[in-house]
């Protein structure tokens, strides 16, 4: 049995230098259709650091009357956080409202000396108390603005800007729906043509030593011994090509990282890249390897059917 798998693997070895040409064609279309996978696995990546990053700026802010209780507004803020759509809600109280306020506009001394004018004048702090509410998911918004609606403190309450932020939210949702369901369309195109450019790359290469698999026959050879140089010129035709591929995207990451910081500051590229070096090329290799294998072994199948 031993002797048996060292010749198998023997032959494979040989039909592989033998068809050198054939070959260098075969494991370039596999790099490709692997580059293919790697491009989307880091353009998920991308649009899920992107969604995440767009969904953190959005919020609902609720504005309270002056004359609302502070009791009020910390119990309507402990009924939110209760809620499984809520991930966060923030008080900000008219004193922290008016020096968050101060220290954005600290540079510019003539909205400072208005403030300071519109203190004396008032005698009192004109900014409201508000909450700031973040979600887990955009569409959970309009939830939490119906609990708001429906609120026993909702008398209190001077202003929700929910309706402000409507459009954008459901602007935002849509074009996360929207990039999810095209990245799968996408993947499962791109798998269904590897598969089948896989297949007739590594066919092409058994059409051309067909005498020789009809000789094999011929004398008695064994489905698995025929079969056999084959599925292994195809386990050595997706380790290469999984290996080149991920040697050839690691450059071009590293290339484009600096520039797809400035567009999203929150992902760096080259950091996930060599943080899952192991995770990235074990996928590879697990795919390479598999479609040269599982297409190889259809395409000698299919040929002693003959």
């Amino acid at each position: 049995m031993l002797t048996a798998l060292f010749r198998i693997i023997k032959y494979g070895l040989l039909g592989f230098w033998r068809n050198g040409w054939l070959s260098t064609a075969t494991i370039s279309i596999i790099v490709l259709a692997l580059m293919v996978f790697e491009g989307l696995v880091i353009f998920n990546v991308l649009t899920d650091t992107a969604l995440s990053a767009l969904k953190d700026k959005i919020d609902i802010s609720v504005y309270f009357k002056e004359d609302a209780p502070e009791d009020e507004i910390l119990s309507l803020r402990k009924s939110l956080e209760s809620l499984a759509e809520v991930k966060k809600v923030d008080y900000i109280s008219r004193d922290r409202a008016l020096e968050i306020f101060k220290s954005q506009h600290a540079d510019d001394p003539k909205i400072s000396e208005t403030i300071s004018k519109a203190l004396e004048e008032l005698g009192e702090n004109p900014l409201a108390a508000s909450l700031n509410i973040k979600a887990y998911n955009p569409e959970d918004y309009v939830v939490i603005d119906s609990k708001l609606k429906n609120e026993a403190s909702k008398d209190f309450i001077e202003k929700i800007s929910y309706a402000q932020n409507e459009v954008v939210i459901n602007r935002l949702n849509k074009i996360i729906n929207t990039i999810r369901q095209s990245g799968l369309f996408l993947t499962v195109i791109f798998s269904v043509v590897s598969i089948l450019i896989t297949f007739n790359t590594i066919r092409l290469a058994i059409y051309s030593n067909r005498e020789e698999i009809g000789i094999m026959r011929l004398v008695g050879g064994s489905n698995v011994f025929i079969r056999g140089p084959y599925v292994i010129e195809g386990l050595i035709y997706g380790l290469i090509a999984g290996v080149l591929s991920f040697l050839l995207v690691m450059p071009i990451v590293y290339f484009i990282s600096p520039y797809l910081k400035i567009f999203i500051p929150e992902m760096n590229l080259w950091n996930y890249f060599t943080t899952n070096t192991f995770s990235l090329i074990g996928r590879q290799l697990m795919l390479g390897i598999g479609l040269g294998i599982i297409s190889s072994y259809i395409a000698v199948r299919k040929y002693l059917k003959i």
